[in-house]
């Protein structure tokens, strides 16, 4: 394929992923105010995103094995389409019940794009490529976070809480549509490297440098999805934040560690690729190992080291995202690689975002929210280990041989 299309493909699924994700953190942004209106617990709040994922996970192996026979775009436009119909939705919802079934469609929706996207980008750049470009399409999701956290708290504050899901819906349809026009390129033409494992589905499970990264990722998943539910009602609560200050401050770390952090972990692993086959994995353990102190500090530690102690938090956890999802695709044949993704979204959701929302919101009830966060840190400690293991798995790839 020329250079040319493989950049708008990139740009595209990169703005497509970051609406995503400004949609999915809209809602714990308006928590606050849609609590006035729709009354629920902190448990019932959580199981809104456990429910959502529970859907998406269900979703995404059928259409995972549907991407690996038909052509991905048109799965991506269409599920596109569907998750920004439910979010125009949702600004027309009034009861719990009908907020309950937006999330179920919207995971429904998200999951043909998340599946998807990354094996299509893998198939348009190589081996040693691929840490920086899933990088750059995964700054999105942080990004986004922190766009939807800020649209969420300045203009459900003078608009009424529905008010941003406009802002999250009507672009969406417009990528979506665009993304039918992308040129479809051939399953595997960048790799160099041919795996030996078995590229049947069942295979996978036998595969231990994909499953390492899975159950590291998962656990990451489980910290930053517990955390993100509930960091805004935390510094409103408990660190006596206003809605709006805790909506721009953490938004706006979350935006600049979304791109920065995120860019500098891509490129980290995959100059560290070069020197060993391990090296993405390396990366990610010593990040999630690094992020335990500074974690302690942020929920535990006084007011004064709030704000610098969340920041860095953010900036290890976020270094991960590039090097964990480059080492998930080099980990298989490309021939599956869209039901290996399936099949990593089902581990990391079903043992991260549905059960970490849930049960955290479950403690704050029964404690207090800082209490709720001890969760997140013993999620990230069991990541660095599981990493640390997953190192002694990693294939060597045709970037490591070159270097070498």
């Amino acid at each position: 394929m020329p250079r040319s299309s493989a950049r708008a493909a990139l740009v595209l699924f990169t703005t497509l992923n970051f609406l995503n994700y400004v949609d999915r953190y809209i809602l714990p942004a308006v928590q606050i105010p849609l609590e006035r209106e729709i009354h629920m617990t902190n448990e019932q709040f959580g199981w809104l995103t456990s429910s959502f994922f529970i859907f998406y996970i269900l979703a995404a192996l059928p259409i995972g094995m549907l991407a690996d026979r038909y052509p991905r775009r048109i799965i991506i436009a269409a599920g596109g389409l569907i998750w920004s119909g439910a979010t125009l939705l949702t600004a027309f919802t009034t009861d719990y019940k009908s907020l309950f079934i937006r999330h179920l469609i919207v995971g429904i929706g998200e999951a043909s794009f998340a599946t998807i996207a990354p094996a299509f980008l893998s198939d348009l750049y190589g081996e040693e490529k691929r840490g920086r470009v899933l990088g750059i399409f995964n700054t999105a999701l942080v990004v986004g976070m922190a766009v939807g956290t800020i649209l969420g708290t300045q203009l459900s504050a003078t608009h009424g809480w529905r008010f941003p899901f406009y802002i999250g819906a009507v672009p969406g349809f417009v990528v979506s549509l665009l993304i039918f026009f992308i040129p479809e390129p051939p399953r595997g033409a960048k790799d160099e490297t041919k795996s030996a494992h078995r590229t049947h589905v069942w295979g996978l499970f036998r595969n231990p440098a994909f499953m390492t990264a899975c159950l590291g990722m998962a656990m990451l998943t489980f910290c930053e999805s517990g955390m993100q539910v509930f960091v805004i009602k935390y510094l409103v609560t408990i660190r006596d934040v206003t809605l709006a200050a805790a909506g721009s401050a953490f938004g706006g770390m979350s935006l600049f560690n979304g791109i920065v952090a995120v860019l500098i972990g891509g490129w980290i692993g995959d100059r560290m690729l070069r020197k060993r086959q391990s090296g993405h994995y390396l990366l990610s353990s010593l990040a999630m190992g690094l992020a335990i102190p500074t974690m302690l500090l942020t929920i535990y530690g006084p007011r004064a080291t709030l704000w610098p102690a969340m920041f860095i938090t953010e900036f290890v956890l976020f270094l991960n995202t590039g090097p964990l999802n480059a080492a998930i695709v080099n980990a298989v044949p490309a021939q599956i690689r869209a039901t290996a993704l399936a099949v990593n979204i089902f581990i990391i959701h079903m043992l991260g975002d549905v059960p970490a929302p849930w049960i955290m919101g479950k403690i704050a009830d029964k404690t207090n929210m800082a209490t709720a966060f001890g969760a997140a840190i013993v999620a990230c400690a069991l990541s660095s280990v599981i990493l640390a293991y997953g190192m002694r798995f990693a294939p060597k790839l045709h970037a490591t041989k070159a270097a070498g």
